[in-house]
């Protein structure tokens, strides 16, 4: 099996070795062919090398980690981002469909990053789904999630979800377009949306798009939304959505 070709980028020189050590005692399937100190000298170096993956530092002199993607037309290698964010940001990579580790990294975590980079390669999108992240870090405005239906990434734009509906273990995503299935709970795209107050959980099976709100019954406690779907209102519920549709 041939391993996986990889570049660490780290403005502290400790960090690089740490981060290299541990691939090398855990993580045997990855060959680290060079370290760098900022982003432009991970540029020079991925033109050089051609790395399967590369582990990114976010916060480096002159660029930040996720800004790699404005020096390429086209990414073709993996990113392993290597932080000390706060919780908004983790947030955003979760948002992006983006791995990260946080430190001090911790060792089963690195194991599962590399190995699902092994598993499934998907540089088709990471230049997208790079984009969502610099977005979402820099403003603070989430525009786009990033779901997988069926083994393939959609970028959906927020304002286009009419409604989240919980179907046992998955997902389904209502937008204005079509219907997407995660395999993620009802939690998940709650927490995701929650800074975002045009959402709001109506039911147990249920996240609607104020936005996309075209008609509420009060006598069977039934929400008509925008592209004809009907989700259902829990008379538990029934007294914040009223509060939240009447501000």
């Amino acid at each position: 099996m041939n391993k996986l070709r990889a570049i660490i980028a780290d403005d502290e020189e400790s960090a690089r070795d740490v981060l290299q050590n541990l691939l090398l005692r855990f993580c045997p399937e990855v060959e680290v062919i060079g370290k760098c100190e900022n982003v432009l000298s991970a540029v020079e170096m991925i033109h050089k090398e051609h790395p399967d993956l590369v582990f990114l530092d976010i916060e480096m002199p002159n660029y930040a980690g996720y800004e790699i993607v404005n020096f390429f037309k086209a990414i073709d290698f993996e990113i392993i981002f290597v932080t000390a964010y706060d919780q908004y940001a983790i947030r955003a990579f979760e948002i992006s469909a983006i791995d990260y580790l946080l430190k001090p990294v911790d060792i089963e975590r690195l194991k599962l990053a590399v190995a699902k980079v092994r598993r499934q390669r998907n540089i088709e999108q990471q230049a997208q789904r790079l984009s969502l992240l610099s977005n979402t870090l820099e403003t603070k405005q989430l525009k786009n999630i990033v779901v997988t239906d069926k083994g393939q990434q959609h970028i959906i734009p927020v304002k286009n979800i009419v409604a989240v509906e919980a179907q046992e273990s998955y997902c389904i995503l209502h937008t204005t377009e079509k219907q997407h299935v995660a395999s993620k709970n009802l939690k998940h795209f709650e927490k995701v949306v929650e800074t975002l107050p045009q959402f709001i959980r109506v039911h147990k099976s249920w996240l609607i798009n104020k936005e996309h709100l075209k008609h509420y019954s009060k006598s069977d406690l039934s929400i008509q939304l925008s592209n004809g779907l009907t989700a259902k209102l829990s008379k538990y519920k029934k007294a914040e959505f009223e509060a939240s549709v009447s501000a």
